[in-house]
Parts: structure tokens; C-alpha cells; sequence
């Protein structure tokens, strides 16, 4: 019966080869599946950012760790045959929109070509049964609707980095189509889409809790450049918790779950810019605030929602922190690095208390 929860039983011991481990995300991945007792072997660059989350948790203590480049075929090849996994989790990317503008040929090669190379290796696995492909709520043709995007709703993107996330799905599907879904027993594909993912340990440039953090760290007002637009806002943990649940459903009941599905927050908590630095500044108290960023910004959508009553139905999956929860957490979680607390230690407890704060099913189910 798949309950929408992650369950740490399934994950013991399974050998799962993780791209994109170095990143905000992928740090706190590899930290979950290590806490769980998986074998990890994870493919990515070094990390972008000094500091970042990699190495201030640890994090390769969980993993068998080879640093190469999607784009690389031979080099993921290699890896993955080394590895033999028996689930894939795929996350490396250029995950940004304003960087693709700089570098729009990067950014395809990476997100579009090397999720290519990810998946021809993948065919070459014996061992593998279940693949997830982590893309994004931007691969959808923006409409600029006030209702969420479908699994169902067509592939698009105005910049450079939605177009090559769409283009990921794309490939993603006629890989399944033509590879996976014909062969018995093969790894079975779906991919996760999932909304703008917040939480402590990012320090990217040109991303909105990132930039408001070193501003207020800094006795400074946070310059932002769309306070009206609106996003699904999720702490990283609730779209991680999706695509575990995904791995463990298609793991168990591959060819009913193989296929696209959305991640995302509750309804209420697609909120403007504006609302979220409002909320971290008043977390953060003093003269925290923020003013409208001067100049010609790059076209970025005005509104976007998930729909994510397909996942609810059918995994089960819930989101379990409210956006006030989360945008408290970050702050938190900041000023305890900038207090030099064990980051390790203080991300393994949100892990915890993350995976027992039960949603209104799970009281049902019990």
C-alpha cells in the first residue's frame, strides 16, 4: 500500500546513484538516504558556493562521491556501471532562470543533453528498477492562470532554463516510451515537478531567501525585483519526501507509476515575493526589510501554481509544513550557522521532526 510516507525501511540498504549530490538539494538528499542506511554513490561538480551545505554537513560522509560532468557520457557511464544501482534519483542541473539568459547553450547542454547521457547509462544497469527525474514547476507552458498546472498541461518555457526543463520531460518520455516500458523487468521512469524550493543551506546567487539572508546579514535591505509575482514556495524537504515516495512506489508498483507528477505546497501557500520577505524580515527583526531592485530585469512569470491533486490521490503524499513553518525554520536555521552551531547536527533534527509531523491522512490511516 503506498501511505505517502518515506519509509526507512525500504531504503536500507539500497544502492541508490544520485546526480546533482553536491547542491543545496542534493546535500540534504544524500543526508536523508545516508540517515536511512542507503548506499549512495553520487555524480556531480564540486560545489558552486563557499560556503555550501556539502561541506558543512559532511555530507560526502554518506557517499561514495565521483565529482564529473553530465555532459560527460563516458564519465557518467562509467560511474554508473561502477555503482550498479538499483534506484537512479537524477537532480543535477543549471537549476537557475537569470544564468541560463548568460549562458542559454549551458544550459541546455546540461539540462537537456546531460539528462540524455544520465538516461542512456541508465539502459546499460541491470540492477536498476525504478529512475526518478527531478525537473521543475517552470517546464509548463506559463499561461499565467490563477489555477495550478496539470501533470496533463502542455511543456514550454519563455526563458532559457523553463524551455530546457521542458525539454527534460520531453526526453524523459521518450525514453520511457522507447527504452524502459518495453523491456520486462526494466527500471520504470517518472519524472517530479516540484515548486520553488526554499530552505537553510542555500547561498545561491539570484534566488529570493538566499539574497534576503546575506542582505539582513549584512544590516542591509534586500533589493527584490517582482514583489507581486507568485510562487509555490515549499521547503526542500517537502518535494524530497515527494520523489522518495515516488522511487518507493515505482520500486513496488513500477507501471502505474511511471510518469510525471507534481510536487508542490498546499494551495494557500502560492504567495506573492513580497509576502515571503516580509515574513523572513519580521523572523529576522530588527530593520530588516526590503525595496524594489532599480533597472531591466529578464522576463520572469508573473503567476505560477502546481496542481497537486494527482500525488494526494494516488501516492498519498501530502505536503506537512505550512509556509510560515517553513520561512520560520530558514531564519532559524541561519542564525544558528551564524551562531557556528553543528549544522550536521541541527539538519539531521529537521529531518527528524520533519519526517513525525503527520499529516490529517496519516492520522486517518492510524
Amino acid at each position: 500500500m503506498v501511505t505517502g510516507a518515506v519509509d526507512p525501511e525500504f531504503w536500507a540498504g539500497k544502492r541508490v546513484f544520485l546526480t546533482g549530490h553536491t547542491g543545496f538539494k542534493g546535500s540534504w538528499l544524500a543526508l536523508w538516504l545516508g540517515g536511512m542506511g542507503a548506499e549512495i554513490h553520487g555524480f556531480a561538480l564540486a560545489p558552486d558556493d563557499n560556503p555550501n551545505l556539502y561541506d558543512l554537513v559532511d555530507a560526502g560522509r554518506e557517499i561514495t562521491s565521483t565529482r564529473g560532468d553530465i555532459r560527460d557520457l563516458a564519465a557518467v557511464r562509467a560511474a554508473m556501471a561502477e555503482a550498479d544501482p538499483e534506484i537512479l534519483i537524477h537532480m543535477a542541473a543549471q537549476s537557475l532562470v537569470r544564468p541560463s539568459y548568460d549562458d542559454p547553450v549551458g544550459t541546455y547542454a546540461t539540462n537537456v543533453m546531460g539528462t540524455v547521457n544520465v538516461l542512456e547509462a541508465a539502459r546499460a544497469c541491470p540492477s536498476l528498477r525504478a529512475i526518478v527525474v527531478v525537473t521543475t514547476d517552470k517546464c509548463y507552458e506559463n499561461r499565467e492562470w490563477d489555477w495550478g498546472y496539470r501533470e496533463s498541461e502542455a511543456m514550454g518555457g519563455h526563458d532559457p532554463y523553463s524551455s530546457s526543463k521542458g525539454c527534460a520531460e520531453l526526453v524523459s518520455s521518450a525514453y520511457r516510451a522507447s527504452f524502459f516500458a518495453s523491456v520486462a523487468g526494466g527500471p520504470k521512469l517518472a519524472t517530479a515537478r516540484a515548486g520553488n524550493v526554499i530552505g537553510g543551506g542555500d547561498w545561491a546567487r539570484d534566488r529570493l531567501v538566499p539574497d534576503a539572508l546575506r542582505a539582513f546579514g549584512h544590516g542591509q535591505r534586500v533589493a527584490i525585483r517582482n514583489p507581486l509575482a507568485t510562487r509555490p514556495w515549499q521547503h526542500v524537504l517537502e518535494p524530497l519526501s515527494g520523489y522518495l515516495v515516488l522511487a518507493q512506489a515505482l520500486w513496488r508498483d513500477g507501471s502505474g507509476f511511471a510518469e510525471g507528477w507534481n510536487f508542490g505546497p498546499r494551495d494557500e501557500d502560492a504567495r506573492p515575493v513580497r509576502w515571503v520577505v516580509e515574513q523572513l524580515a519580521a523572523h529576522w527583526g530588527g530593520d530588516a526589510g526590503w525595496v524594489e531592485a532599480d533597472g531591466f530585469h529578464p522576463h520572469e512569470a508573473h503567476s505560477l501554481k502546481l496542481d497537486i491533486s494527482k500525488a494526494r490521490a494516488r501516492l498519498h503524499w501530502r505536503p506537512r509544513w505550512a509556509l510560515e513553518e517553513a520561512v520560520e525554520r530558514i531564519v532559524a536555521w541561519q542564525k544558528a550557522w551564524l551562531d557556528g552551531a553543528d549544522m550536521r547536527t541541527h539538519c539531521l533534527a529537521e529531518i527528524e521532526n520533519y519526517t513525525h509531523t503527520t499529516t490529517a491522512l496519516e492520522e486517518t490511516i492510524r
